[in-house]
């Protein structure tokens, strides 16, 4: 059966701000922006031909509901959604994956928080026992909880691959204080996010959390805690010692690689299967988490 939501791909309304591999940001006005979850979906660093038809309004519902559920702990962007005002010719299926929030000067820093052993950090631990130049006790298999979770932050790559790299490494970039302010921010709003996700029967494995300035002021920017950004496993299934069943894209990601595809544009077209099971792996996590 074929996703019945009418797909946005690419969107043109006018003074484009930034095009990013899923979000398009318009101006609204000297101090706002306009940002528009896509349903691109990207793999390996590659815009894939085919999108996730719906998948943006998941993003963008998941997103504003963790913006609400976590204001405590930080300033975040999000201001309203929008309105058929905002921008001329916007239409209602844009509106659906768009919010309205407060320009901010962006930290080219990704603050990734991992609770569990997986992806490149499970890569970097086979190789010397650490991740991003932490060393974790012996003795852990892919998937196993850490004793506490870790900051590992990685540079902010617009194009191609983002890069790991230490806390120290961070530090010399943007600066040791506003580095410890950043690791012990993302750490509390991992910590808070994953004991509720608890109680809904989800892990969030890890995430990344990315940040701008606002009045001189840390602010939560872009997404945040969304299928996209995160790792989320099923509580009931959890088994350490081999790869999880994740509320993501990993089901794009498994299929090509079953293809003799380079990773390089252009993608080989998705099946129809492939692209309904990861909208409903994608709203299984909305309505998990949200109900």
């Amino acid at each position: 059966m074929t996703n019945p939501i009418n797909p946005i791909i690419h969107t043109d309304l006018g003074n484009l701000w930034h095009k990013g591999k899923v979000r398009d940001t318009y101006e609204i006005d000297k101090d706002h922006l306009l940002m528009i979850s896509s349903d691109r979906i990207s793999a390996f660093d590659v815009v894939l031909n085919d999108p996730i038809p719906g998948k943006g309004i998941i993003l963008t519902e998941l997103s504003k509901f963790w913006f609400n559920k976590l204001s405590g702990i930080v300033n975040n962007h999000y201001e309203r959604d929008p309105v058929e005002s905002d921008k001329k010719n916007i239409s209602d299926d844009e509106i659906k994956r768009g919010i309205i929030v407060k320009k901010a000067e962006r930290i080219d820093i990704e603050c990734v928080v991992r609770g569990y052993l997986a992806g490149s950090g499970w890569k970097e631990y086979q190789n010397d026992q650490s991740v991003c130049g932490i060393k974790l006790e012996e003795g852990l298999v892919e998937s196993s909880k850490l004793s506490n979770p870790i900051f590992t932050p990685s540079t902010k790559e617009d194009e191609g691959h983002d890069e790991n790299i230490s806390f120290e490494v961070m530090s010399n970039m943007i600066g040791a204080e506003l580095s410890e302010k950043l690791k012990k921010i993302s750490l509390d709003l991992y910590q808070t996010a994953s004991d509720y996700a608890l109680t809904k029967n989800i892990i969030i494995a890890d995430t990344k959390f990315e940040f701008g300035i606002i009045n001189d002021e840390i602010t939560l920017i872009d997404e945040v805690l969304t299928p996209d950004s995160s790792r989320f496993w099923d509580v009931e299934d959890y088994k350490p010692g081999k790869s999880q069943d994740s509320y993501d894209k990993q089901i794009v990601r498994d299929w090509l690689e079953t293809t003799d595809w380079d990773k390089e544009p252009p993608s080989p077209d998705l099946p129809n299967e492939i692209m309904n099971k990861t909208y409903e792996r994608y709203k299984s996590a909305l309505n998990k988490l949200t109900n």
